[in-house]
């Protein structure tokens, strides 16, 4: 098996980096753990650095107290152990390890990339004052080491397969309660949907997002305690639902319907989001065409989709285009966004994105949003659930299976 050491060395090949400085102090950088192959079991109390050069040997600069904890984690790594006491030793050490070198840490330029920026400002003085030529971001060597197993990728497939079915339920539920004149309510459709993930053993961390009318402009609403409204006829529907295999990453979906015809001002916005979506689908799939993965950022995808949305429905589009789906439900990777930051990673074969663009013009009393989950295969994206082409056209005449195909589509 390779060493966490030896794929760091991999990851640094024709980067044009001397080496990647990996430093934690007691979670503040979680990468470190993750980079390095660190199991939460072993018990670190003091910060760290680990030196990983492109070429020759890694170097651990770890405090003397726990020298027999980095002697058994780097059994395999090859690596030179300096322990340090005092601030002062530290100080000397670290000088010999990154004087003139140009080095890649977690941290992000202005903070601009959240998700990258783990090391304190403090830390960073500290490199530059002990003599470090340059400090980069680790952003896009950081996502290689996050990229999906073929488990990983079954056990996301299985997850999409149980929400299509528990969305399509909740929305036949729907359907079926306006035809014969019954009340539902959002928490009627989330509990469907939350006992069908229960019973396929899989699990969502916290209760679905159903909403109805007005509610659907709150991109983050959730039903629950005095908030659970009632479906009315010209009312619109967007449930946005996620579920895991314990372990194993996320799938996550948006889909919407209308209790009865759309009105107009709905059916433009649709049309505008749908847009947007198939927009961001098809630049993938041209970039990849001719680039393959690791040219495309994050943000040329999100920009794409503001543009083809158009105004004035681009206007409430508040939200940025994807994130990353991981075992965390927000992962770590490139997410498809020019809105809250400028994520210029770009994106890496073997990781997984959502895209889901959204209006959300409370003042018209509705929201909408489309979220599909696209996988960055070698062969290209791959996108894992079924596309939306129209809304559910809840509580008319036809069966659910008609409404249920002119939402599916061609």
């Amino acid at each position: 098996m390779t060493s966490p050491v030896e794929r760091m060395r991999e990851a640094l090949q024709g980067t044009g980096l001397d080496g990647w400085l990996m430093y934690d102090f007691q979670g503040l950088n979680p990468h470190a753990r993750t980079v390095l192959g660190i199991p939460e079991s072993v018990f670190l109390t003091r910060r760290f650095f680990v030196f990983v050069p492109r070429e020759g040997q890694p170097v651990v600069l770890h405090n003397h107290i726990e020298g027999g904890n980095w002697r058994t984690l780097t059994q395999d790594w090859g690596a030179d152990l300096r322990p340090f006491g005092s601030h002062a030793e530290l100080d000397e050490a670290l000088g010999r390890v990154v004087q003139g070198q140009r080095v890649a840490m977690e941290y992000s330029p202005d903070g601009a990339v959240p998700y990258v920026s783990r090391v304190d400002a403090g830390t960073l003085e500290r490199v530059r004052r002990a003599g470090a030529k340059d400090i980069v971001s680790s952003a896009n060597l950081l996502q290689g080491f996050l990229k999906w197993t073929p488990e990983d990728l079954a056990a996301h497939e299985r997850a999409v397969q149980v929400l299509m079915q528990a969305k399509d339920d909740a929305f036949r539920l729907m359907h079926e309660r306006l035809q014969a004149g019954q009340p539902v309510t959002e928490l009627d459709a989330q509990a469907v949907i939350m006992e069908q993930i229960a019973a396929a053993g899989m699990q969502a961390g916290h209760p679905v997002n159903v909403s109805f009318g007005v509610n659907a402009a709150d991109s983050h609403y959730e039903p629950g305690g005095d908030k659970n409204a009632t479906l009315q006829a010209g009312q619109c529907v967007l449930i946005d639902l996620w579920a895991q295999e314990p372990g194993r990453p996320f799938a996550d979906v948006t889909w919407v319907g209308y209790a009865g015809s759309p009105s107009d001002e709905y059916q433009s916005a649709w049309t505008a989001v749908r847009a947007g979506r198939d927009a961001a689908l098809t630049l993938l799939q041209d970039r990849f065409d001719a680039d393959g993965w690791g040219h495309l950022q994050g943000w040329e995808v999100d920009r794409k989709v503001r543009d083809s949305m158009g105004e004035p429905w681009a206007t409430f589009f508040l939200h940025r285009t994807g994130h990353d789906l991981g075992v965390r439900i927000h992962g770590a990777g490139a997410n498809l966004d020019d809105y809250e930051t400028r994520d210029t990673r770009v994106l890496t074969e073997g990781l997984c994105v959502t895209v889901e663009p959204g209006t959300y013009p409370a003042e018209k009393a509705f929201g909408i949003r489309t979220e599909v989950d696209v996988y960055l295969s070698a062969e290209g994206p791959r996108i894992t659930p079924h596309i939306q082409r129209e809304p559910f056209t809840l509580g008319g005449p036809e069966s659910w299976d008609e409404v249920r195909a002119r939402g599916y589509g061609q």
